[in-house]
């Protein structure tokens, strides 16, 4: 699974206060909301870890907002509570409207699904253009304006629009059903590894991949009809299923088997492994074609440049994905294929009013050191066609990072 909140680094700094932040959220709201993410977050099924790993900004300020929060904290934990805190100031220095605008999209944060991530992915855009030398102003708070910053350097000033796209929307097999999935059958597997004591590998190919509750549970009786038929396979339009004895050389000692599983299936497969009394059943699933994280990026690079950028000045489209893990991350940049579609899309007639694309994740905002983050806290990407590209002034937040 993904990093928890606080992964990167022992405490070192002093706990700070979340009083302000917490009167914000209004507290009762804020009392409903972790309770609300107890309920989801309390068992070991790996829809409660995935939900602790997509709620984890929240779940940091909860244990941060205790009365007996630990003395120290860690990096990532600080910085999470710098957000915080920065709305906080942003929300005193606001009128009476936009202030209203700010806590609606904080308490919209912490609804349902939804997470603090877009909020405080404009906040830490709006700390970096600070950073380097611009003065800002939130027109989509102060004005109801499509774009949320305008960032103003030298006399030269340029919209910034920030966007949340999830990785998901660039993955055939998704996980939220794969994890749905796992914990609906782990049950069934461990009755039946108990009367077929062994090691067992079950691979599936999703040609179509896996999207929906109805898929995932029409997967769920193939293997279960799999398994109580004695068979090895499976073949059908939707799935390929696969019994054979798992032989992963090197992976008799458990702890290591998760690490040799990835070596052997690669960042994209899904892998579920279920123990019991010394016998082990590992699913692994792949789709039929390879995941498009980086084209689901473009999509929503283009979708924001002509719905939220006015093209009257510069537009910077600064994109935060998320749901990606270390390996997914680093293979998009790697392999250049995050930087080549993205040029791409910077020649479509949709990129015109956009100077830069910026790029960044949870392991960027967190703190995480390379290989696992950027090093200079995003990828930028710099529209060479557009006429503010070569601007003295906008140098700092557009010129490309690699």
């Amino acid at each position: 699974m993904p990093f928890a909140a606080a992964e990167f680094s022992a405490p070192t700094a002093p706990a700070p206060r979340l009083d302000g932040f917490v009167a914000l959220c209004g507290s009762a709201r804020w009392a409903a909301r972790l309770a609300d993410l107890a309920g989801r977050t309390q068992d070991s099924s790996l829809q409660s870890r995935a939900a602790q790993h997509r709620h984890a900004l929240e779940l940091a300020l909860a244990r941060l907002s205790e009365p007996k929060a630990a003395a120290r904290v860690s990096p990532a934990e600080q910085r999470i509570a710098g957000f915080a805190q920065e709305a906080v100031r942003l929300a005193a220095s606001l009128p009476a409207g936009p202030r209203a605008r700010l806590r609606e999209r904080l308490l919209a944060g912490l609804s349902g699904d939804a997470t603090l991530i877009p909020l405080f992915h404009l906040l830490r855009t709006a700390a970096g253009l600070r950073a380097h030398g611009f003065t800002l102003r939130f027109t989509g708070l102060a004005d109801d304006l499509p774009q949320d910053l305008l960032a103003s350097r030298d006399g030269v000033e340029v919209e910034v629009a920030c966007e949340t796209v999830s990785a998901e929307e660039g993955r055939h097999v998704h996980r939220g059903d794969w994890f749905a999935l796992v914990d609906a059958i782990n049950p069934e597997l461990q009755t039946w590894l108990a009367a077929h004591p062994g090691r067992y590998l079950l691979k599936l190919t999703l040609p179509e991949g896996l999207s929906g509750a109805d898929q995932a549970a029409d997967l769920q009786t193939r293997i279960s009809t799999l398994l109580a038929e004695d068979k090895r396979h499976d073949i059908c339009a939707q799935a390929v299923l696969k019994l054979d004895p798992l032989v992963l050389a090197g992976a008799q000692a458990a702890d290591r088997l998760p690490a040799r599983l990835r070596a052997a299936f690669g960042p994209e497969a899904h892998l579920a492994v279920t123990a019991t009394a010394g016998s082990v059943f590992v699913m692994a699933a792949r789709a039929g074609r390879e995941n498009e994280i980086a084209n689901a990026v473009a999509r929503r690079a283009a979708e924001a440049a002509t719905a939220r950028l006015s093209g009257t000045r510069p537009g910077i489209l600064a994109l935060f994905i998320e749901d990606l893990e270390r390996a997914e991350w680093r293979g998009l940049r790697d392999s250049l294929e995050l930087e080549g579609v993205v040029r791409r899309f910077l020649t479509t007639p949709a990129a015109r009013p956009v100077v830069t694309v910026s790029c960044t994740t949870r392991f960027e905002m967190l703190g995480a050191a390379p290989p696992d983050a950027v090093a200079e806290g995003e990828l930028r990407f710099r529209n060479p066609a557009h006429p503010a590209a070569k601007l003295a002034a906008l140098a700092p937040a557009v010129l490309s990072s690699m």
